[in-house]
């Protein structure tokens, strides 16, 4: 039986080549419906050395979609990914931020250029992401996957009301060993795959070279930030995110990036396991994106990167889109630029994210 939510509707199909947007074909098709599948080909606007999209991939999702009778487009979204999600990371880098090229690639790339090279024809648009949507008095709401080392919801925090409002995840209820068992009882070709790790324009390109290759090199000292003492020199502020204890290339360590001094150029990094300068409980958010509605509560569950844990803690409002979060324990590596995803205190519903400002 066809649940209301897709009935009669109009759906496109991401299909990436990996093990997850396939099994969502199979999800749809053995509904009796045949989605019109697409491949979205990203990727900076260089030489094909640096561009992750891959015969493998086509491939793959050529052959899931033959298999169920589904029609394939490749849509090469490479110059507005190039233009908008490299763009926005080179400039961020620059500044001395932590970007995240995925949660914007969603926004701006799979919900966003995608549907406008499609011609807005879709009511929805299905995509093997790890997250749910649940209708709530009224309101579509992004809410949490069941699989706590898979949940995406913090990559799609980002996406715009009216994108969420198309977005369909027919996996997201699953955990990643029921997806895959799944591929392997129905012996798709891409069953046994490895899932894609990284940033996905890079492919197997080494982020710090790639950063290299657009931003080059900025040496400046490395200080030790309790004495002041020069320790070391660093190639380039850009290639060090806050909390980062391995890739400074310096004996007597362990040491970790505390803090990043943009104007002199100054790396400082402190001493010993875990330092108490390395950790915040109170930090301020701007930009905070809305999803669903304005953030309904003053005690919220966040998280600021892609780990299975999540943090409680209550949340003060400060106008025009900026909170101050207080978390009850102090975070390891809080840093600016990363993104802030608030969640209801049941870790359920997603309000949205906004930027770390310090």
């Amino acid at each position: 039986m066809i649940p209301e939510e897709i009935k009669d509707k109009r759906i496109a199909v991401l299909l990436s080549g990996g093990v997850d947007s396939s099994v969502v074909v199979y999800e749809l098709a053995r509904l009796g419906l045949h989605p019109d599948c697409f491949y979205i080909k990203i990727g900076p606007e260089e030489s094909e050395e640096w561009d992750c999209s891959s015969e493998e991939d086509l491939e793959m999702a050529t052959a899931v979609a033959a298999r169920y009778g589904c029609r394939l487009q490749v849509v090469d979204c490479h110059k507005e990914y190039w233009s908008q999600v490299t763009r926005y990371t080179m400039d961020k880098v620059r500044a001395g931020f932590t970007p995240n090229p995925d949660v914007m690639c969603n926004r701006l790339i799979k919900f966003g250029a995608f549907d406008e090279k499609s011609g807005h024809d879709y009511d929805l648009i299905a995509t093997g992401h790890y997250a749910q949507t649940e209708w709530i008095e009224g309101r579509k709401w992004l809410t949490t996957s069941p699989d706590p080392v898979k949940d995406q919801t913090d990559f799609l925090a980002q996406i715009y009301d009216w994108q969420l409002r198309k977005a369909l995840f027919p996996i997201g209820h699953y955990m990643k060993d029921e997806v895959r068992a799944i591929a392997e009882r129905e012996h798709l070709v891409n069953a046994r795959r490895k899932d894609s790790q990284g940033i996905c324009f890079l492919g197997q390109i080494d982020y710090n070279e790639y950063i290299r290759r657009y931003l080059g090199e900025q040496p400046g000292d490395i200080i030790e930030l309790e004495t002041g003492n020069r320790i070391g020199e660093h190639r380039g502020l850009w290639f060090h995110t806050i909390g980062q204890r391995k890739g400074l290339g310096m004996g007597g360590g362990p040491w970790f990036v505390v803090k990043k001094d943009i104007e002199r150029n100054i790396l400082y990094v402190s001493h010993g396991y875990d330092p108490e300068a390395a950790y915040k409980a109170d930090f301020r958010i701007h930009d905070f994106h809305v999803l669903t509605t304005e953030v309904d509560a003053s005690r919220v569950t966040f998280k600021i990167r892609h780990t299975p844990e999540y943090h409680p803690a209550t949340i003060e409002p400060l106008g025009g889109g900026a909170y101050i979060v207080h978390s009850d324990e102090k975070i390891h590596g809080v840093a600016p630029g990363q993104f802030c995803v608030v969640y209801d205190e049941a870790y359920h519903r997603c309000f949205g994210s906004g930027e770390i400002v310090l």
